[in-house]
């Protein structure tokens, strides 16, 4: 069987990423974001097309990833301290620097759906730091949600992301959150 329609997100992960000699990129233990609300990606990239005898000739499709946003309850003290490049002080008071350089990483997400969960690993993943908003609290409490602008590019492999499907094995499946999954050879 086959998924027809997803409804739910959750599961939300991040792994840093090492780049070692030669470009080889190695991925830390994945870190639980909780309090994921919602995931919205466009994907990113252009068409590109040649004419030639009055018709289209050639065209090639460039894939360059996928750029949106990633909305949580609020966004963790360790992925501000991994991803955006806060530091915290010796009164674990975290600061935000204009010098700070944000850093990569792997994100690892789940959608349900009516046939099991996609899973998710984008492998290249940049964040931009949130806005900072609030409200008064009025007669009813409203949440105030926190918005990280994502881009996702390919690997130097051309990598983007990799999911599962309602037919992946079971050992995968149940082990996605504990290492980034990387792909076996295909048949």
């Amino acid at each position: 069987m086959a998924n027809k329609v997803k409804f739910g997100f959750k599961n939300c992960y991040y792994a840093t990423i090492t780049e070692g000699a030669g470009g080889a990129i190695t991925y830390g233990t994945p870190k639980k974001l909780n309090g994921a609300v919602s995931m919205s990606l466009s994907a990113s990239g252009d068409n590109t097309e040649f004419y030639a005898d009055d018709s289209l000739y050639w065209s090639e499709e460039n894939n360059n990833g996928y750029e949106g946003t990633l909305e949580l309850a609020l966004i963790p003290d360790d992925f501000a301290k991994d991803c955006l490049g806060y530091t915290l002080d010796t009164n674990n008071v975290i600061s935000e620097s204009a010098t700070n350089a944000t850093a990569p990483f792997a994100l690892l997400c789940e959608f349900t759906a009516d046939d099991g969960a996609i899973k998710y690993a984008f492998y290249n993943c940049h964040a931009t730091r949130p806005d900072i908003s609030g409200t008064t609290k009025g007669e009813n409490k409203e949440v105030q949600t926190e918005t990280l602008n994502i881009t996702i590019r390919p690997r130097a492999d051309g990598l983007v992301l990799n999911h599962t499907t309602p037919t992946t094995t079971s050992g995968t499946a149940e082990g996605w959150y504990s290492a980034v999954y990387e792909a076996s050879a295909s048949n």
